[in-house]
């Protein structure tokens, strides 16, 4: 029996590159990236290795308050995406989004970071007066999908992510398995981040943030002269449907899920393993029934980190060898952390789309211990690629491989 095709039907994302997809690809032509020195939000806190982030620009929607309130500014994010892709879906005012028969899918590494602030007074002072009624579920875990439960009316299953670096990648993974089983008919997937000091800060803590003087120079995956992680923010989302009953409602198909896996290093909590995401690679194109010569471009995670860029490297080129152009989209708009997959698979789409292949930025110099791979660097490469990839690697090692097909 042949496999339900699960496809993307709409798309919304923003990010450093902007809030449309005309902004975004526009972004990445200009082969410049969206880094600036974060004095005004970083300044006021001592002994921080960096001064670099990443962030959006354009103003957020004015939503009612009484929708905004548990929300923090990563949920108001997560909606204005997650708009866009219903709306790109032609879905937005559709009675399935309150059926029961849609799901949200979605992830962030954690909830909106302003409301630990709320927590550290209550610990600082002994007092449960800095404890407002909004703390806990602004910043629980899963804040963003049940606000985006409740901002829609979406009634079915509520899928957490909240993995890290892989929670808007593997949002989309788990997403597209809820409807292999049959449990939804449409799912919301994405993931979501905000900018703020204590985000910054948790890399900081580990002298993993670049230093860069030159913010154009930062970050740079997979050069000698690296020097470690730009944070930046954002939110994408992408609405899936059965490939049959997309065509039947006359859907725009943006690009089929053709597979997914998700592994495990259980080796370290911070170190990355090169075997774990090999083996996260290779389940991928054994889930998509493809070899890896079916792939036509990799999306890499590329964190601009030593430990990062070289195990992932030599992962990517043990599947791949030096066969398959190779890029990081983290090179434009930083790490964006929660919402990195997800907004890596948006942007692969568009260049998919397009037969234009970004390069990697600032990559002038590839470590020789970095795996020999297809690079791709200067104005970026013209290419048809029926098949990409897109790999996103998390704290706790634990690894997504996201296959696309372009239809």
């Amino acid at each position: 029996m042949d496999r339900k095709r699960i496809v993307i039907t709409g798309m919304g994302a923003w990010s450093p590159l902007g809030n449309t997809m005309e902004k975004a690809i526009s972004a990445m032509r200009s082969l410049r990236n969206r880094v600036e020195a974060q004095d005004s939000v970083l300044g006021g806190y001592r002994n921080f290795n960096t001064r670099l982030g990443a962030v959006v620009h354009e103003a957020l929607p004015d939503y009612p308050r009484k929708k905004t309130r548990t929300m923090g500014r990563i949920g108001v994010l997560a909606a204005a995406a997650s708009e866009d892709a219903l709306r790109d879906a032609g879905l937005l005012d559709d009675p399935v989004l309150t059926s029961g028969d849609t799901g949200i899918a979605y992830g962030s590494s954690g909830g909106s970071a302003m409301a630990f602030s709320d927590v550290a007074g209550f610990e600082s002072n002994k007092d449960v007066v800095y404890l407002k009624g909004s703390t806990y579920v602004t910043m629980m875990p899963h804040t963003v999908p049940v606000n985006l439960s409740i901002f829609f009316g979406i009634t079915g299953q509520i899928v957490p992510t909240s993995v890290a670096c892989a929670s808007g990648s593997m949002a989309i993974g788990y997403g597209r398995d809820m409807m292999l089983l049959g449990r939804e008919k449409v799912m919301l997937c994405g993931g979501a981040e905000e900018f703020s000091p204590f985000s910054v800060g948790v890399f900081d803590a580990l002298f993993q943030t670049s230093r860069a003087e030159d913010p154009s120079l930062a970050p740079r995956p997979f050069d000698r002269s690296r020097d470690g992680i730009v944070v930046g923010e954002g939110a994408g989302t992408v609405i899936l449907e059965e490939y049959e009953s997309a065509r039947a409602r006359g859907a725009r198909i943006c690009a089929e899920v053709a597979g997914f896996a998700s592994t495990s290093d259980a080796t370290h909590i911070t170190a990355p393993s090169a075997d774990g995401m090999e083996r996260c690679m290779r389940k991928a194109l054994l889930d998509a029934g493809l070899s890896p010569s079916d792939i036509g471009y990799v999306n890499g995670h590329g964190t601009g980190t030593e430990l990062g860029d070289i195990a992932e490297s030599q992962a990517t080129a043990r599947v791949f060898g030096d066969k398959v152009p190779f890029s990081a989209i983290k090179s434009y708009m930083g790490h964006t952390l929660g919402a990195a997959g997800a907004l890596e698979t948006v942007y692969s789409i568009l260049m998919q789309r397009d037969g234009w292949l970004a390069p990697n930025l600032n990559l002038t110099d590839p470590d020789p211990r970095c795996g020999g791979l297809d690079y791709i660097t200067g104005e970026g490469r013209s290419a048809d690629a029926e098949f990409v990839m897109v790999n996103n690697f998390a704290f706790g090692g634990v690894n997504t491989s996201l296959i696309l097909r372009k239809l």
